[in-house]
């Protein structure tokens, strides 16, 4: 008698050659889930740069050069906008600022839509 070749790929049996549907029970789903995030678990210590822009400003080289300490450099945003969260220089979210332990962070209030953030990266 012959042995059968079984190779499983997601949701489908292969046997000699030819594919066919396989039944996959809640418990066989489960693990399969199981799997796709366990081959996620390699991205997940790749470092990202998270920014949040204050605001902007424009100014010549010659005001630059005349900075000083106490300077004051007026920003476009108006005070009470919510600020702009950027992962590698993609916007992701806006929010306000807020105080932890004497350190500054930030409290997200819009996170962009993912179907926005999918546009982003053609861009």
């Amino acid at each position: 008698m012959e042995s059968e070749k079984v190779e499983e790929t997601g949701t489908r049996e292969i046997r000699n050659g030819k594919e066919g549907k396989k039944a996959v029970g809640k418990e066989g789903e489960s693990t399969m889930r199981a799997k796709e995030i366990g081959n996620l678990d390699f991205i997940l210590d790749i470092p990202l740069e998270v920014s949040v822009e204050l605001g902007r400003a424009k100014m010549l080289i010659s005001d630059l050069l005349q900075l000083g300490q106490g300077s004051v450099i007026e920003l476009t945003k108006p005070a009470g906008d919510p600020l702009e969260i950027y992962v590698n220089e993609k916007l992701i979210a806006r929010g306000e600022v807020v105080m932890i332990n004497d350190k500054f962070g930030i409290r997200m209030t819009d996170v962009i839509s993912p179907a926005e953030r999918v546009q982003q990266l053609g861009s």
